[in-house]
């Protein structure tokens, strides 16, 4: 008996002492150069409580532990970054919370280095809960007649970078956002852009002009700063081709059809060290920077509908947020996929999920 138990238990032993030392190994060898977490609120927040206004550091972490970004978006480093990382000696790993980069101990990077990385939609309900994803993302092809090519095109594609993010709080409590500050909002923006209305955080409920404004936090430093429509880059063409989309990126060999966003990171960044990954010698820094993406969770009016007689019974007078954990309103809150979208001609005047009771 004991030798039939042996049998059966040493190879699960020898395999799992076999990871620890790898593990064990790795460590020794690498050093994290930076990571990124991506955080999609529709998963973390509780109802209406934003995650990072939690108090219940319990909850907040109950929360953070059944995340898994993985199954929501693929992330990827391009070809080129791919050989970038290989022959500098680095490492990349998809985790739950986004991913990581390791860079072997020894070695340093030039202050210019830059990865670039490739996010996928995975999950097909994503459209549906998340914010600021009614823009298409129309694939256009331009020929360029002095070099003879087919130029290709995405629009609405944001790009998000370590030299341009913003930041909230400070000190040991500083965040690192790869998106862009907030800019203004401006009449002509269109549903569910997020901007500053003087010092708050505001997003429109209606297409512009004369959009409906929805107040989330009196100071935006109160709240992560989201992915946002400032985050889609200008395309500027090559001179003589035309057709070209006003914003979002090119496709290439890099950057194929199926990308919803691109993350670029630079080893430096002038002017603010916090958001380098590399130190004065270009080695990882002895507290690696932790950058953040945040995507926003859709918000609808919520009608509520007599499910015997089919007449409306209330709307509530604000946007809830859609959520997969608690609930923002005060009946029974809607399914993420009962999204519908209410326009005056081709403006859209409010988006409505209506609850069946």
């Amino acid at each position: 008996m004991k030798a039939c138990w042996l049998t059966r238990w040493l190879p699960t032993f020898i395999r799992n002492r076999r990871r620890i030392n790898m593990a064990e190994r790795m460590a020794r060898r690498y050093r994290k150069l930076f990571e990124v977490r991506i955080l999609h609120h529709y998963w973390l927040d509780r109802g209406a409580s934003v995650f990072d206004r939690i108090t219940d550091q319990a909850l907040k972490a109950r929360l953070l532990q059944a995340y898994d970004v993985r199954r929501l978006l693929g992330i990827q480093p391009t070809g080129s970054t791919r050989v970038a990382l290989a022959a500098n000696q680095c490492l990349f790993e998809e985790t739950a919370l986004g991913f990581v980069v390791l860079l072997k101990g020894t070695t340093s990077l030039p202050a210019d280095s830059v990865f670039e990385f490739v996010i996928v939609v995975r999950d097909s309900r994503f459209f549906d809960y998340s914010a600021l994803t009614l823009r298409p993302q129309r694939i256009h092809e331009a020929y360029d007649r002095s070099e003879g090519v087919t130029c290709r095109y995405k629009e609405n594609v944001p790009v998000v970078s370590n030299l341009s993010g913003a930041t909230r709080g400070a000190g040991t409590g500083k965040l690192l956002f790869l998106s862009r500050r907030y800019r203004p909002l401006a009449p002509t923006e269109q549903v569910e852009a997020l901007g500053l209305s003087g010092t708050a955080l505001g997003q429109l409920t209606s297409d512009g002009p004369n959009a409906r404004v929805q107040q989330l936090a009196a100071d935006a430093n109160d709240l992560p700063v989201y992915l946002h429509q400032g985050d889609v880059p200008a395309i500027i063409p090559p001179a003589g081709v035309v057709g070209v989309p006003e914003r979002g990126v090119r496709l290439s060999d890099d950057v194929a059809d199926d990308v919803f966003a691109l993350i670029s990171l630079t080893a430096v960044r002038p002017g603010d060290s916090a958001f380098s990954f590399v130190d004065a010698a270009g080695r990882a820094k002895s507290s690696p920077p932790i950058y953040q993406l945040r995507i926003r969770n859709r918000s609808t009016f919520w009608t509520y509908v007599n499910k015997t007689t089919g007449v409306v019974d209330s709307i509530e007078s604000d946007a809830l947020p859609l959520t997969h954990f608690g609930n923002a309103g005060q009946k029974q809150k809607p399914s993420e996929r009962l999204v519908k979208v209410e326009k005056t001609g081709a403006v859209i005047s409010r988006l409505v999920s209506e609850v069946h009771v």
